[in-house]
């Protein structure tokens, strides 16, 4: 799959690494909730399918999400594919947010279309560093963007 990078974030959760993965790459077909897409459970909807490509419906959207060693990604719309990657740091877990151009038509018009949302960067570094702090708050520990 070609893709072009848009966005980048780091963190680093000070917990160990097989927490932070239980947290964030936990799926399995059912409810969205606490247990299951944990970063998604606000959203609500249903996971269909698995064991490493699941489908994702909301009430306002389907997405896939992939689940691989360390790593979970959501893709939907035309263009969108988010990538959480979970890695060893000294002080616990680094977390790494990805986001990219997935786009297979029109791809040109992907950063001109994210110009048009003004504070694209702003609002996805935002997203990021709040949902650190809600890792942090689930797993009761220290969070901080890099």
């Amino acid at each position: 799959m070609k893709s072009t990078p848009l966005f980048e974030a780091a963190g680093v959760i000070e917990a160990p690494v097989d927490r932070v993965e239980r947290l964030l790459l936990a799926v399995r077909p059912g409810p969205v909730g606490a247990d299951n897409v944990w970063l998604l459970a606000e959203h609500g909807g249903v996971v269909a399918g698995g064991p490493e490509r699941f489908t994702l419906s909301t009430p306002v959207h389907t997405m896939t999400v992939e689940v691989r060693e360390h790593t979970i990604a959501f893709q939907g719309g035309w263009w969108y594919r988010g990538e959480y990657a979970v890695e060893p740091h000294p002080e616990g877990a680094l977390l790494t947010h990805r986001v990219h151009n997935v786009a297979t038509r029109g791809r040109w018009g992907v950063p001109l279309a994210n110009r048009f949302f003004l504070g694209f960067d702003r609002s996805a570094s935002d997203g990021f560093t709040m949902g650190l702090r809600r890792i942090g708050d689930e797993l009761g520990c220290r969070t901080r963007l890099l």
